[in-house]
């Protein structure tokens, strides 16, 4: 009989006596354990990895899907972004320029000064007079251009034009979802590989204008010149159909993605590593998605010839367009900076020990000095010195609930909240260390 291996007295509350093992058999036990944490430790790490690729990889793609999700179905988002083209001063030489060709080229200067010259011969003009009737064509086209000019940056330039471009643009919200989807209505329409925008109120405001300014021949500018080209595009049903997809998901793809990078966290043998990591892969997708937004404004600008619309113009277009999506990228951008410098602070890192060691020293001494000021916390010092990592974590959880109900936070809304939180989390220390470095002590030795 193995003497180490023995029965220990049955207990009356068992039906089988307990089995003791020996050391050999505690040996091989322990190293089965390790054998299987060991397993389970690579099982999870190769989980969180494969989590976080499908984040990383999706983030890009729901932030774009989220932008045009908002664009598409908020109308107020939709005019705060179109509404300031109406003031972009290369936009609106664009149009001056555009219809002011137009109104020229109505204009018969030839017949005008022919017309002068018959009457001038009719009337027993000399033929010197007659022959310099023809010499005015030059500056009276001048003249017509320059009235015309005038008149044309008067009305662009006011705020009558930035109203009924924002008008317009509320009414026609409908336009961009017809252009997602490729209905040829509304005011923003797709016509073969170009995205155009109707202008036709400004035009038939303009046209009133120059008539009551005496000039009958804008009459008759012609509705074919009703619309600008915003884009041109050389694959047109296929960006649209990339639209259509992202709007579908652009209510659940944010959600699923932000899902998927916490189940990665959670998954992985070490929260705080896989925190930082995640946190860190996502502020890279997002560096990306802003050097892709750049190389797509060079691609853009390229395909826009300068007939169509001047560069200056397009680019102020693209960048009005993707300002919204740039910010947020940028937003987020800050987020995961702040996460990934946030949960490497919590570790155990010389720097962030040493950065955790100064913050408690500069507080404790804060609060000393309040204590020896006569301002004494009792109590409440004391729970907050007890329950510390409760109220951190509910200061930051406040925090992030802060940022999520925030309606598009920019940077500035960032930084915002982030001091409050971090200003939150020093009062609370410092009012913790206001009980005085002995205050507990003395009272257990005035206990009895």
């Amino acid at each position: 009989m193995n003497p180490d291996a023995t029965l220990d007295p049955p207990d009356p509350g068992d039906s089988a006596p307990k089995y003791v093992m020996n050391a050999e058999e505690r040996a091989e036990y322990e190293r089965l354990r390790r054998h299987a944490a060991v397993h389970h430790r690579r099982i999870r790490l190769a989980g969180s990895s494969v989590l976080l690729l499908v984040a990383l990889l999706l983030a890009p793609l729901a932030v774009v899907a989220a932008w045009v999700h908002d664009t598409v179905s908020d109308t107020d988002r939709y005019v705060a972004t179109v509404a300031p083209l109406a003031s972009e001063p290369a936009v609106q030489e664009a149009v001056i320029n555009r219809l002011t060709d137009r109104v020229v080229e109505n204009v018969n200067v030839e017949a005008i000064t022919d017309a002068l010259a018959g009457a001038l011969q009719d009337a027993g003009a000399p033929p010197r007079v007659v022959e310099g009737a023809d010499a005015l064509t030059g500056p009276l086209r001048n003249a017509v251009r320059t009235v015309v000019d005038r008149t044309v940056s008067r009305v662009i330039t006011s705020d009558v034009f930035q109203q009924a471009w924002e008008g317009a643009n509320r009414r026609a919200h409908a336009a961009v979802v017809n252009m997602l989807t490729g209905d040829n209505k509304g005011a923003v329409r797709a016509e073969g590989d170009t995205v155009q925008l109707d202008v036709g109120e400004v035009i038939d405001q303009v046209r009133q204008r120059l008539v009551d300014a005496g000039f009958d021949k804008a009459a008759a500018i012609p509705d074919s010149d009703r619309t600008i080209t915003l884009f041109q595009v050389e694959e047109l049903g296929k960006a649209q159909d990339a639209m259509r997809l992202l709007d579908i998901l652009g209510t659940w793809l944010p959600v699923v993605t932000v899902a998927l990078a916490a189940l990665a966290v959670w998954t992985a043998p070490s929260h705080r590593v896989m925190l930082v990591i995640t946190a860190t892969g996502l502020g890279v997708m997002m560096v990306l998605l802003l050097v892709a937004l750049a190389l797509a404004r060079r691609v853009y600008l390229d395909s826009v010839p300068p007939s169509a619309l001047p560069p200056d113009a397009a680019a102020a277009i693209y960048d009005m367009f993707v300002r919204f999506l740039r910010n947020t990228t940028r937003t987020l951008l800050v987020v995961f900076v702040i996460t990934a410098l946030a949960a490497y602070l919590y570790g155990p890192g010389r720097l962030a020990r040493a950065v955790r060691a100064t913050t408690e020293r500069s507080t404790t001494a804060a609060g000393r000095a309040l204590h020896r000021a006569g301002v004494h916390t009792g109590s409440t010092g004391h729970w907050l010195t007890g329950h510390r990592a409760w109220t951190t974590g509910i200061v930051i959880a406040a925090g992030a609930l802060a940022l999520i109900l925030w309606n598009h936070p920019t940077v500035g809304a960032v930084a915002l909240v982030l001091g409050i939180t971090v200003a939150l989390l020093i009062v609370l220390a410092v009012l913790a260390a206001a009980t005085g470095p002995a205050a507990g002590r003395e009272d257990r030795a005035a206990a009895p």
